[in-house]
């Protein structure tokens, strides 16, 4: 009987442990980051017994301070946006955010600028001159982003006209009000396919992979690299199998989380694409075997006691 209700008391206090929601910060609904973030969440929830409440925010810059500050538990974001917090460069120069870990990575996002489908414009060279969304204040590391994708055209900010948005659902809305002839998002996202429905089809420009264009857009995106992407229902934009700019996307983890929590996190993501897979078509480019690469910032010990454990080791 003593040890029934050890056991039962053991059992207790560990659901106690895990009963408080986590708070999972992401970008605005109708991004991917948003989608993302649901579609794990879900996950989580089902297949871990993990409760958290997704939390959208005007972009990935308010975000990640608030995980780093422990106001937040969990958020998406892209390599080269982890790479700038934890280093206190870039958009977070002065402000170095020590606290951020990666659990996992999830898989590269797509992305070119895309133009109205009877457009013209056949490739990213031709946007000279023309308008594109800038600014992000909300998400200040997509401007690097554009630059390295047009870079690869040989063409700089200066060579176009940039027109400011907070985030990728404004620029989305201009591009679809006419105010901008390039719109900017990563394919795949909900936001992308209404985009195309209101405009009568968008079609994805391709983004060169000589030696020169891959350097253009290294310099400015080192962990960046061009992949041809196959038309799917998933993905609208895509005359044909198109070349785009991949970068990867990732889980990232307070320091404060406990390392059983993050654990099971990264088992139940590992275990379950199906159920991914499920609630947001795109995690179908989700190899979990891909969890554990080559980062700029440092893995959760967690998370990193799970992938040892599955002989998973850092792939770059």
């Amino acid at each position: 009987m003593t040890r029934l209700l050890a056991f039962a008391a053991a059992t207790l206090f560990a659901a106690g442990a895990h009963a408080q929601a986590l708070g999972f910060g992401s970008a605005p609904q109708g991004s991917i980051g948003y989608n993302m973030s649901s579609a794990i969440a879900k996950t989580i929830a089902e297949a871990a017994g993990l409760q958290s409440r997704v939390q959208p925010y005007s972009g990935s810059s308010a975000v990640l301070p608030l995980v780093n500050s422990g106001e937040l538990d969990l958020a998406v974001c892209n390599v080269m946006e982890i790479q700038e917090a934890t280093s206190g460069e870039g958009p977070y120069a002065g402000r170095k955010q020590p606290n951020l870990r990666v659990l996992g990575v999830i898989f590269p996002l797509y992305s070119s600028v895309f133009v109205r489908k009877d457009s013209p414009i056949r490739t990213l060279a031709e946007l000279k001159g023309k308008r594109l969304p800038y600014g992000f204040s909300a998400q200040v590391t997509l401007e690097r982003i554009v630059d390295a994708i047009i870079a690869t055209g040989g063409l700089s900010r200066s060579d176009v006209v940039p027109v400011l948005v907070p985030n990728v659902i404004r620029g989305a809305d201009d591009f679809i009000e006419g105010k901008i002839d390039g719109g900017f998002f990563a394919i795949g996202a909900g936001k992308v396919a209404e985009v195309n429905k209101a405009v009568g089809g968008i079609r994805y420009l391709p983004v060169p992979d000589d030696p020169k264009a891959l350097a253009a857009m290294r310099k400015l995106m080192p962990y960046a690299y061009v992949t041809e992407v196959k038309p799917s229902p998933a993905f609208v934009g895509l005359d044909g199998p198109t070349k785009l700019m991949a970068y990867d996307y990732l889980v990232a983890v307070g320091a404060h989380v406990k390392d059983d929590v993050v654990y099971a996190i990264a088992k139940a993501m590992y275990e379950n694409k199906p159920k991914l897979v499920e609630s947001f078509r795109p995690f179908g480019n989700f190899n979990p075997d891909n969890m554990r690469k080559t980062m700029p910032a440092s893995f959760h010990p967690g998370s990193e006691k799970y992938y040892k454990e599955k002989g998973i080791g850092a792939k770059k």
